[in-house]
């Protein structure tokens, strides 16, 4: 009730009004059944203009400290991401990679739409990163279509260090389901998860318009650098032919 709730009368209004968003692509939506929608990931309010935008909820999997906070605060931010369809998962450890696809999982076992970014994390400069192969495992081990979604213009709503959203243009661009059955029983294979993974970002990086760059965000943003500076880096340290 809540979701809905938020989506026709608390939230759905002011975010219209912000962002006046528009979608493109809605008939590559399947009307029922389970489907991961593969977005990019520029802004926190893309898990809010994603589901604004469709017709069918869509649930999400979202870092576990959203729902262990205390006091007011906490039990309000508890509240808010489980009544919005936040699935927490806990991001530490050797067997967080496992839980949050376990938690996807059973999602698409009832039949549900999975949201999930494949770059792991939000892009630290607008550009469109190497995706995870987590997402790719999931769908060959499931079966269910993969459909490429785009973000746009995000970031100039919610640029990353604000709270309050700014009035700019947004619009959600559905791709066209992709088609990984030519993979079928080979899932696990580290090879062709990567190359699933790859042909999903292909797919983002012509949707969405976005530079690539071959290189993990979250590893960017624990050193610091720049993608430069460690494309650079890489080259410098291959061994001479």
């Amino acid at each position: 009730m809540w979701f809905w709730a938020f989506k026709f009368v608390l939230i759905g209004p002011v975010l219209r009004l912000v962002g006046r968003p528009r979608v493109a692509g809605l008939a590559n939506l399947p009307t029922e059944g389970a489907a991961i929608l593969a977005s990019n990931h520029l802004a926190v309010v893309d898990s809010f203009y994603l589901p604004l935008m469709i017709p069918r909820r869509i649930y999400f999997l979202a870092k576990s400290e959203y729902f262990t906070g205390t006091g007011l605060k906490g039990a309000f931010q508890r509240w808010f991401f489980s009544s919005t369809g936040q699935i927490p998962i806990d991001r530490s450890g050797a067997d967080a990679a496992a839980g949050a696809l376990d938690a996807a999982r059973r999602q698409l076992a009832k039949g549900n739409l999975m949201g999930m970014y494949p770059e792991g994390t939000r892009s630290p400069d607008g550009r469109l990163y190497k995706g995870k192969t987590g997402l790719a495992r999931l769908a060959l081990e499931t079966g269910v279509p993969v459909i490429p979604v785009a973000m746009i213009g995000t970031e100039d709503v919610n640029p990353p260090g604000t709270v309050l959203p700014r009035r700019a243009r947004v619009e959600v661009r559905i791709g066209k389901p992709l088609d990984f059955s030519r993979f079928d029983g080979m899932g696990g294979n580290r090879f062709i998860e990567r190359a699933v993974t790859d042909e999903i970002m292909y797919e983002l990086m012509q949707l969405s318009g976005q530079q690539y760059v071959d290189l993990y965000a979250a590893d960017l943003k624990n050193t610091g650098s720049t993608p430069e500076d460690m494309l650079r880096r890489d080259n410098t340290d291959k061994p001479a032919a």
